[in-house]
């Protein structure tokens, strides 16, 4: 996104504007009037990377246009970041140009902070990383520390990462009244406007409110959902493929005290194929009951960019209930296409996670006809 876009002024403005633009795109399903929620217009974001660009002895945080992608734009100000990394940027910039062997061969930095304080720096380098840059790291994180807000240090290089405190932040979400806590590990994903995160879990808590039976989860991610969610179903199993972000739902499970969620570590392809009874998969095994003994009535989905595939689209349809968030409302009509033959738009919602950009988070509620 070209920082030139980012004009706080403007936001309601732009935001009717992607509100009218995705409305358009969904008027053949003939959804309700969409309830939208905004961000905050500055200060959102809850990570950002740069790469970093040497020039003899000092060192600045530079970006890339889309048009231009060999000519570094330095970055000076970064207005849609969390307080945090405002602040932390030019700090951390100081101490990179005043030290050799933090600087030397830094190729990129990211910063991934938590609404409730947490703060992870990672340096990736063009080097293997030894006892003088460990030491150096340490320093470094207790220069940057504040007493209310931990700084852990994390450095990358070709298959080596050392950890200076913690490779995860912690988080606490507020939903509906209760503080749910989560950890949200180094390059995995999570959710990076934090204010919006929040809206969007209450409003699927909202629509759960009434619900019964037990609840099908794909991409359960680090359990974002799942936590929340569990209060309104007498069994959730929740699948996810990615081994990191398995590891951190069993620790938030954990954190939680929450008993009636099933992790299962499978894609939504093979959910299919044990939905359809298609092959056994041994990790299903673990589970209080055999899958066919749930009462699944409702599916819930969150999808990468891509959207559902053809086969699973066709699972969806068996059931009563489907919430579906998309961040991707051009792959979410895709699938409409084949789902709202079966099935009907009850509650549609628009959150903007990524404003000044094109992307629109959606939200659908879909019942059977």
């Amino acid at each position: 996104m070209p920082l030139s876009r980012v004009q706080p002024q403007d936001y309601c403005a732009l935001l009717q504007k992607k509100v009218e633009t995705v409305c358009e795109l969904m008027a053949p399903f003939s959804p309700p009037e969409p309830q939208v929620y905004s961000s905050p217009p500055v200060g959102f974001r809850l990570r950002a990377e740069f790469r970093m660009w040497h020039d003899d002895d000092s060192i600045n945080y530079v970006m890339f246009r889309r048009e231009d992608p060999r000519t570094p734009v330095v970055v000076t100000d970064f207005v849609i970041a969390d307080a945090r990394i405002q602040y932390l940027m030019p700090l951390l910039r100081e101490k990179l140009i005043a030290n050799h062997t933090l600087r030397h061969k830094l190729f990129q930095v990211e910063f991934l902070v938590s609404l409730s304080g947490d703060v992870l720096l990672t340096l990736i380098y063009h080097r293997k990383l030894d006892q003088t840059w460990e030491s150096a790291a340490r320093q470094l994180a207790r220069d940057l520390q504040s007493d209310s807000d931990p700084v852990s240090v994390i450095g990358r290089s070709r298959k080596q990462k050392l950890v200076i405190g913690e490779d995860f932040i912690r988080e606490v979400l507020p939903i509906l009244g209760t503080d749910y806590c989560y950890r949200q590990y180094e390059q995995s994903f999570s959710q990076p406007n934090g204010h919006v995160n929040i809206r969007m879990i209450e409003w699927a808590c909202q629509q759960a409110a009434a619900m019964q039976g037990d609840l099908l989860e794909l991409y359960c991610g680090n359990g974002n959902f799942t936590l929340p969610l569990s209060r309104y179903f007498d069994h959730i199993i929740a699948t996810e493929l990615s081994k990191v972000s398995i590891r951190a739902a069993r620790a938030n499970l954990e954190e939680n005290s929450i008993q009636n969620v099933h992790l299962v570590r499978l894609s939504a392809a093979e959910v299919t194929q044990a939905m359809n009874n298609e092959r056994p998969f041994r990790r299903l095994s673990e589970m209080p009951k055999p899958l066919s003994e749930f009462d699944l009535s409702t599916l819930f989905i969150d999808p990468p960019r891509a959207g559902l595939d053809e086969q699973t689209v066709s699972m969806a349809g068996r059931f009563d209930t489907i919430f579906y968030i998309s961040c991707n409302p051009h792959t979410l009509v895709q699938n409409l296409q084949s789902l709202c033959t079966s099935h009907h738009i009850k509650q549609f919602a628009l959150f903007d996670q990524f404003p000044y950009t094109d992307h629109m988070e959606c939200g659908v509620l879909l019942q059977k006809n």
